[in-house]
């Protein structure tokens, strides 16, 4: 394959940085400056068809004019107060999400692994206070291929190279079973009575879309009820009708104990994530045992708001249920021996390449933004596919021909 020419104006952004950021990323070589809806605009005026959605955090599509107008408005007013007084609009955003999911508490964070790392935190103090779990001794479970984030706590439950070598020691009493396996799970909790939660995805992610059995969140349910262990679900990048509903442990009709979102919480505009539990469980927490200076802030709780109305308005997960069958009806009409394999449920897909003759993931979709298309691979050979829930009919059949001719530009 040809060597993709980079334009001088987006080299000249790429070298900045380069010179003065961190390596800790590899983006496609392309620099954006706008978005809209599905689209995104690159410094050289190019559109393209966003099929990455900021890893699920633009599900209401770029800029949404709700979403904007109710940062703008509340920016005017009151940004940050901090904790350490009341502010008008934290009360009501409670409220308002916890009615939404059917939780009686919300604890406010700003990120994902934010989020992530306070549910772990809450189940080990409820583990002590309630499950009486001796002192330091509090375990919690992972599934294998999880990825929530890069913290010392999410990397402790990594199975992921990348994430954990050369950044311990780690975080002791996590362990880590394989995913969509009920025997292992029961099995650890059987011969561990001081595990006090199990936390998984209900989909992974990061680990290349893959989906459980039928049947599992449903077993997940029944064995940590029955074990006494809570179940906390990361539904930072699966929630908020990325796959089809509003969160994904519905699709088996299962409640968490504890829900963990994120990402899309804001429509992208502005970090935003929530811990959503029973009172038993948050109110274990007293004052000074956790914290966030921006948790709650009444900028974040104006934006969450909206967000989640533009949702329930615009009927997202409903649109993600039929756009994502038909990305996956045209996907797996391709008539090519490179793809091995189309999975996903909603708007959140993976198309699995096939190593032939040295082509890669990343160059399929290098071929792709080529033709107006963006999109990334995640472990060497799955690309992602996953655009704002508000696509059209014909924008995703203009993706699938992007698709199509980026796969078939390699021949067979």
């Amino acid at each position: 394959m040809e060597a993709v020419t980079t334009p001088i104006q987006t080299k000249a952004f790429i070298d900045l940085e380069h010179r003065f950021g961190a390596f800790n990323y590899h983006p496609l070589p392309v620099v954006l400056e706008r978005g809209e809806g599905v689209y995104v605009w690159d410094v050289e005026g190019r559109r393209y068809l966003d099929f990455l959605a900021a890893y699920s955090a633009v599900n209401q599509g770029h800029c949404h004019p709700r979403i904007v107008q109710a940062l703008v408005t509340q920016a005017q007013k009151l940004t940050l107060t901090s904790r350490a007084f009341h502010n008008n609009l934290l009360g009501p955003y409670e409220e308002f999400i916890c009615t939404l999911f059917g939780y009686e508490r919300m604890l406010p964070a700003n990120t994902g692994v934010e989020a992530c790392e306070a549910a772990v935190k809450l189940a080990r103090h409820w583990g002590y206070r309630v499950k009486k779990v001796p002192e330091n001794k509090a375990a919690v479970v992972f599934a294998e291929g999880n990825f929530w984030g890069r913290s010392i706590a999410a990397v402790s439950a990594s199975t992921d190279p990348l994430s954990y070598s050369d950044f311990g020691p780690f975080v002791p009493e996590f362990y880590i079973i394989p995913y969509d396996d009920l025997n292992a799970l029961e099995d650890i909790l059987k011969k561990n009575s001081h595990v006090v939660a199990f936390m998984c995805e209900p989909i992974l992610g990061e680990a290349g879309v893959i989906i459980p059995e039928e049947g599992y969140l449903r077993g997940v349910r029944e064995i940590c009820s029955r074990y006494n262990v809570l179940w906390i679900a990361d539904e930072v990048q699966t929630g908020l009708g990325r796959t089809g509903r509003m969160i994904a442990c519905e699709h088996e009709g299962v409640k968490p104990d504890i829900l963990c979102l994120g990402k899309a919480l804001s429509g992208g505009v502005y970090p935003v994530s929530a811990v959503l539990t029973s009172s038993e469980v948050m109110l274990t927490l007293k004052p000074g045992e956790h914290g966030s200076t921006y948790g709650g802030n009444p900028l974040a709780c104006a934006v969450a708001m909206e967000a989640l109305k533009v949702i329930l308005d615009e009927d997202l997960c409903a649109n993600a249920a039929a756009r994502g069958e038909q990305l996956r009806r045209e996907l797996v009409r391709i008539d090519s021996r490179r793809i091995s394999a189309v999975r996903g449920k909603g708007l959140m897909n993976a198309l699995v390449i096939r190593p032939k003759d040295g082509i890669t993931a990343w160059e399929v979709c290098l071929k792709m933004m080529e033709l107006g298309l963006l999109a990334k691979p995640t472990h060497q050979h799955t690309i992602r596919l996953s655009p704002p829930l508000c696509i059209t009919e014909d924008q995703m059949a203009e993706a699938a021909r992007i698709i199509r001719e980026a796969i078939l530009s390699f021949g067979d």
